[in-house]
């Protein structure tokens, strides 16, 4: 991880696959991806860890699976959200965006509970910027 200051638009300018987070930071025992995103994602569940979004950019959508039932939350660009660990949720976006999402090191980014995994999802613990 590089001590200088990092721009999120040179680090979202670096790659262009979609739904592939890369580790902008680490903060405790957290990174800090960005992505960018079109389409849909595909439920999954994160069962140990919360999952914080953050919209630089765009529209997203998050499905979520709560015990009261099914709702969508919807996030423009400068909305956050947290989805709470164990929660199965889809993000989706017909638009696209670009998202920051916090999540503890290590955590994959289709969950440990998820649908069959298409090609356009990236299943991956983050990328380092640059790779």
């Amino acid at each position: 991880m590089s001590n200088d200051p990092i721009l999120l638009s040179t680090a979202l300018a670096s790659f262009d696959a979609l739904w592939s987070p890369h580790i902008v930071n680490r903060v405790n025992d957290y990174d800090v991806r960005v992505a960018k995103v079109q389409g849909e994602h595909i439920w999954h569940a994160h069962d140990n860890t919360d999952e914080f979004f953050l919209v630089l950019d765009g529209e997203l959508y998050i499905s979520l699976r709560e015990p009261e039932g099914e709702r969508t939350v919807r996030l423009p660009r400068g909305a956050v959200f947290t989805v709470p660990r164990g929660t199965e949720h889809k993000p989706h976006t017909a638009t696209g965006a670009a998202i920051l999402m916090f999540e503890l090191t290590g955590t994959p980014s289709v969950g440990d509970r998820h649908d069959e995994i298409p090609d356009h999802v990236d299943a991956t613990t983050g990328h380092t910027l640059g790779s």
